[in-house]
C-alpha cells in the first residue's frame, strides 16, 4: 500500500477521554482526601472507590493508549502529528504511574524526636485541640496542628513506647 492510498487521521481523539479518565482517576482521590479540608461523605466514599478501582482502569487506559498510539503511527505521515500521539500516550502513562505513587506517604513522615516542654513553655493557643496520653503517671499533649502533619509520632510515655495518631 502507497503513502498516498492511505488513510490519515488528523488527531488522536483517542487520548482526550483516555487522558481524562486517567487524570480524574490519579488526581481525585489526592483532592478528597487532603488534610485541613472537610470531606464529605460522599465524596469521601468516591475517592475511596477510585482508589479501590483504580489500577485496573489505569492499566486499561494506559493499554489503549499504547495501542492507539500504534494504529495512528501507521495511518498518520506526518512526524509532528506522530509526536503529538506519542506525548499524549507518554501522559497517559505518566497518570497510571503517579496513581500508584501515595503521596501522602510522601509528604508525612513520622515525628520520630518529638520535642517537649513543660506546659507553661509551650506555645499552643487555648482554643488549639490537642491529643493527650498519660501512662504510668506521665502525660504527654500532641497539638492536633502538629499532628497534621505528621499523622504519627513515635513517643515514649511513662516508660512504655507509644504510636500517637490520628
Amino acid at each position: 500500500m502507497n503513502s498516498s492510498s492511505r488513510r490519515t487521521v488528523t488527531y488522536p481523539w483517542f487520548l482526550i477521554p483516555l487522558g481524562l479518565v486517567s487524570l480524574v482517576a490519579a488526581a481525585y482521590p489526592i483532592y478528597v482526601i487532603r488534610p485541613f479540608r472537610h470531606q464529605g461523605p460522599r465524596e469521601l466514599a468516591a475517592a475511596l472507590e477510585i482508589i479501590q478501582i483504580r489500577p485496573p482502569i489505569e492499566l486499561a487506559c494506559a493499554f489503549l493508549a499504547l495501542g492507539g498510539l500504534l494504529w495512528y503511527w501507521r495511518a498518520q505521515p506526518l512526524i509532528s502529528r506522530r509526536r503529538l500521539a506519542a506525548a499524549g500516550t507518554l501522559l497517559v502513562c505518566a497518570f497510571a504511574v503517579l496513581s500508584k505513587v501515595n503521596v501522602f506517604e510522601l509528604m508525612f513522615h513520622p515525628d520520630v524526636h518529638p520535642l517537649f516542654v513543660p506546659i507553661q513553655q509551650a506555645k499552643v493557643d487555648p482554643d488549639d485541640m490537642v491529643l493527650a496520653v498519660k501512662l504510668g503517671g506521665m502525660a504527654r499533649a500532641y497539638p492536633i496542628r502538629s499532628m497534621g502533619y505528621h499523622h504519627v509520632i513515635n513517643d515514649v510515655v511513662g516508660q512504655e513506647p507509644i504510636v500517637a495518631t490520628y
